[in-house]
């Protein structure tokens, strides 16, 4: 794959394809995105059009908790002396424009904007130098997170974070962008909620890949959110959901009570 390129993954009928997204459009691409060996074909269709779907179908959906110094200070920790790292089910994600069920038995659902990003290929014990050479792209994310719960079980993260639709990512991957100085903000009905840049990450993306890499295998598609600055607050029934970030787009969701 040579040069950037913007690619999001809709579905046309019932089947999922991935697409090149030029200006108004998207063209469809043939072939594996992971390996490149793939060509954008003249078939296209107007973006505005499209149902997205989520950017990959991971294996794994890894978080990041505490890699903002300024999120820490909002929740009265330090940040860790290691990246503090969680799983998210699969089952929790969803794509752009799509809705966040707040669950029934959780009384306060919080938005996290959180740059994320996308391997590329089967990696194990990879060096931190060689870090971005596995990763295919960026794009934007929202670790929902249902704070009560979180406060409540011992092993926070997995109902807390894992509620289906707490996993919103799109609308596009965005490749050969520099993640270490990219604007990120997130805006609830229009009013601008948490501003910072990933520059203030504790861990940066290389070190994310290198250390994560050490402790699992990661496969192709997988996903993993960096963590949220502060700013973090609740998510109410009818609320929308923006998270920019930088060179790659907006991300947008509902709120919705069942």
């Amino acid at each position: 794959m040579d040069g950037k390129m913007k690619i999001a993954k809709f579905v046309i009928g019932e089947k999922e394809r991935y697409g090149e997204v030029q200006g108004n459009r998207i063209c469809e691409i043939r072939g594996d995105i992971f390996s490149g060996d793939f060509e954008v074909t003249q078939t296209e269709y107007p973006l505005d059009k499209v149902k997205f779907a989520p950017v990959t179908n991971p294996t794994k959906v890894i978080g990041l908790a505490v890699n903002y110094s300024d999120h820490a200070a909002e929740h009265n920790t330090t940040t860790p002396e290691d990246p503090w790292f969680f799983l998210k089910p699969p089952s929790a994600l969803i794509g752009h424009k799509e809705t966040i069920i707040l669950p029934p038995n959780a009384k306060q659902v919080e938005y996290e904007a959180e740059l994320v990003f996308v391997i590329k290929d089967k990696i194990k014990n990879v060096p931190v130098e060689e870090a971005l050479d596995h990763i295919l792209g960026y794009t934007c994310g929202n670790d929902v997170s249902a704070r009560d719960i979180q406060e409540k079980d011992r092993t926070w993260p997995n109902r807390a974070k894992g509620y289906d639709t707490f996993a919103p990512v799109g609308p596009y991957i965005v490749t050969d962008i520099d993640p270490g100085n990219l604007k990120i903000e997130l805006f609830q009905n229009g009013e601008l909620r948490q501003s910072s840049n990933t520059s203030y990450l504790v861990f940066d993306v290389p070190t994310l890949v290198s250390f994560i890499s050490r402790e699992m295998t990661l496969f192709p598609g997988d996903l993993i959110y960096t963590g949220t600055p502060s700013g973090v607050g609740p998510i109410s029934d009818g609320d929308l959901i923006e998270v920019k970030i930088e060179n790659i787009g907006t991300l947008t969701n509902f709120g919705k009570r069942p």
